[in-house]
């Protein structure tokens, strides 16, 4: 288990307000692109695909669900951030140090990977004649204009640091008990969003054997995509 850092509310304030700004239309006009909306869906769809061979095993399908719905989705995840908000210092008296770095991670994944869908969006916008539809190779003309493999890189890593901080969370005694007995006061209180997540992330890993290999075999599948899209490889996702 991570200890506990002086710093931690610190961290979830700045992860957050990271968070709003990239959301938040006025201040990042680029959420109004008209591409940004189809780009999401399509690497939902894409990465539901990728993401098959989790799904048809029965003790990963829970975690890839969770991934798909809850971490690394084309989901708004405004409302369970806004929960987190407004019970920071709350959070920190009654939460493990090291869920809430889970939280925080979270938190940092949705926004990096929003950080990219509005570039991503910008891009397309400059990309392909008028009318055209997204498809691999469009999506990843545009994926190699902005660039960024580190970050890129950054954003696989997250996952990784998610998923190890629930599969922790799990083996800290009296975990389970805690989030049972805080379900009606978080849903009396407004926090239902922030509640359900932490709920669905504990039981989708409690399900799951081998978490350390489940997380290696996303970390490898993704990395992978991403060097092809860079190389300019024909099937980047080994989907055809």
């Amino acid at each position: 288990m991570r200890d506990a850092r002086p710093d931690l509310h610190a961290r979830l304030a700045r992860r957050l307000a990271e968070h709003q700004r990239v959301f938040d239309p006025t201040r990042e006009p680029r959420n109004r692109l008209p591409w940004l909306k189809p780009l999401q869906a399509w690497q939902a769809q894409r990465l539901s695909r990728s993401f098959d061979v989790f799904l048809r095993d029965p003790a990963r399908r829970p975690a890839a669900d969770f991934f798909l719905t809850d971490v690394y989705g084309a989901h708004d995840f405004s409302r369970r951030d806004a929960d987190i908000a407004r019970v920071i210092p709350m959070m920190q008296r009654l939460l493990p140090a090291s869920l809430l770095d889970t939280i925080a991670d979270g938190i940092a994944l949705a926004a990096l990977s929003h950080a990219f869908d509005l570039r991503m969006a910008q891009a397309l916008e400059a990309l392909p004649p008028a009318g055209a539809a997204l498809d691999v190779a469009l999506y990843a003309r545009a994926y190699r204009e902005v660039g960024h493999p580190r970050l890129r890189a950054r954003q696989i890593a997250l996952i990784g640091e998610v998923g190890n901080g629930l599969s922790e969370a799990l083996r800290m005694p009296g975990i389970g008990s805690l989030l049972r007995l805080s379900r009606l006061p978080a849903r009396a209180a407004g926090l239902g969003a922030l509640q359900s997540f932490l709920e669905r992330g504990c039981a989708a890993f409690g399900q799951l054997g081998d978490a350390g290999a489940f997380l290696e075999d996303i970390r490898r599948s993704e990395t992978a995509a991403m060097r092809r899209l860079f190389a300019g490889e024909a099937d980047p996702f080994g989907l055809d």
